[in-house]
This record gives C-alpha cells, structure tokens and sequence, in this order.
C-alpha cells in the first residue's frame, strides 16, 4: 500500500457537489488516494450524501465536509469552499466534479504545476473516451471558440472542464464582485475573466469518462437551459471584451514577441 499524500498547507482540493450519489463517495476516496486534504461542498443535497460522507470520513482529518442548507449552483458551492478555504490559510484550489467523472491520478502533476507558477490557473484539457455523448463533445467547439475570441486566444484550451487549479484570491475577487458565475456558467466565466485578470494559463491533459446511469451516473445538465444559460453569459463577456480590447491586444503583442 502506498503511503499517504502528506498534508498541503496551502493548496486542497475543492469538490462541489449535489446529489452525486454512491459516485461520490468514490471520488473522494480516489482524489484522497492522491492529495491531502480533500474538501467537499454538499450544495443542498437531497440524497443524503452529506450526512453519509461526514460518517465515512469522521476518522480522516484530510477529508472536510461542508454542508449548504440548499442548492445555489456550481459555482456558489465552489465560492463558499473558496471563502471557507481562505479563512484557513490556503492559497489554491484544486476544483473536480463528484461525479467520478475526472481522472483523479493526475491531481498531484496539475497540484505541482500550480507551485511552480502560482499566478497561473491551470486548466483540463479533456481527453474523451468512446463513453462521451458526441453532442457534449461537438457543443463545446462553440462555446470554447467564444471564449478564446473574448481572450484573443491567449491560450485557453478547454472553456468548460471543471477539473483545473485556482488561485484562490483571484478567483474570489472576481466572483465576489459579480452576482454571475454561481452555477453552469462557473466554468467558462472564471476561465475568462481570470485571463482579463492577466494570470497565466498552463494547459494539462486529464482523461474524462461519462458513466451511464445504470453504472452510478448522474448529469444535472439541461441541454435546452443550461446552453441558454451560456448564451446570455457570452453575451455579458462580449461586452466585457470590448471595454479590454486595447489591453488584450497589447498583451497578445507581447506574447506573440516571446
């Protein structure tokens, strides 16, 4: 047996979740298995996931458990773990979907890349097997074409993989001055405004499988009103753009030059 990871003081990881189901229980104890410590948001779960997990994990002082008294969204699970996370000291945060979807194995590699750059996010590029619905994988073309025209292909690769690494302070400023970005829409909003920011982007491979239902699977995403969801917020982005035109091309010039 391999020895367990040794607790980090200064990045975790950040696990939403809402009603995931038994599928949770085994991407905390995989994503566990890699880091130290595990945090995971219960955003209102009807399922009885969180009072379980708390059970399972009572003895493991690298797994903490909060619990939301109801569903807000993605993205205010991940602002409410950001803002319990700093008031604790840490400085970055590994986000993950609970679904068992992203390939826990590769968590320490994007967790030592943020060390080595940490005003860089660090961003998923999805790597799908023959489980992935084609729709889902042709849908995100257009959504990831948008946002690198919002960022003039500074070098976001995947606008919408959840599996990435934060700077903490960053992410909370952003959001915190927004009432945006709190559920579908989290993904593809942080990854651009964190780059109107001006953090860097370093680009990973993580390997991403969708489960069916009848292996534990579990989507709460609506085709119909979660791509209307991502309409309206590229539209509020095309605006933000053109107000930062000027400053995204001179960077572009300069990192075209290096």
């Amino acid at each position: 047996m391999s020895a367990a990871p040794p607790a980090s003081s200064s990045h975790l990881v950040l696990i939403p979740s809402y009603n995931t189901g038994p599928k949770l229980f085994a991407t905390v104890a995989e994503a566990r298995a890699q880091w130290n410590p595990v945090w995971v948001v219960i955003d209102g779960s009807t399922d009885g996931t969180g009072a379980e997990l708390q059970q399972r994990t009572a003895d493991d002082p690298g797994v903490r458990v909060l619990l939301l008294p109801e569903n807000r969204g993605k993205g205010a699970a991940i602002l409410a773990g950001l803002q319990a996370a700093a008031a604790s000291g840490f400085t970055h945060a590994l986000t993950m979907d609970s679904d068992g979807q992203h390939e826990a194995a590769v968590i320490p590699g994007f967790m030592a890349a943020s060390q080595r750059e940490p005003r860089a996010m660090i961003l998923g590029i999805p790597v799908f097997d023959a489980s992935a619905p084609r729709l889902r994988v042709e849908g995100r073309r257009v959504s990831n074409w948008w946002a690198n025209l919002e960022t003039l292909w500074l070098g976001i690769n995947d606008s919408l993989c959840g599996f990435r690494v934060y700077p903490i302070a960053d992410l909370r400023a952003v959001m915190e001055k927004s009432r945006w970005m709190r559920r579908f829409d989290f993904d593809v909003e942080a990854a651009v405004r964190l780059t109107w920011r001006g953090l860097d982007l370093v680009n990973k491979r993580v390997a991403i499988r969708y489960f069916r239902p009848e292996e534990g699977g579990v989507s709460h995403f609506r085709y119909g009103r979660d791509n209307l969801l991502l309409a309206g917020m590229h539209a509020r982005l095309m605006l933000g753009f053109l107000l930062r035109l000027p400053a995204l091309l001179l960077r572009r010039a300069r990192s075209s030059r290096h």
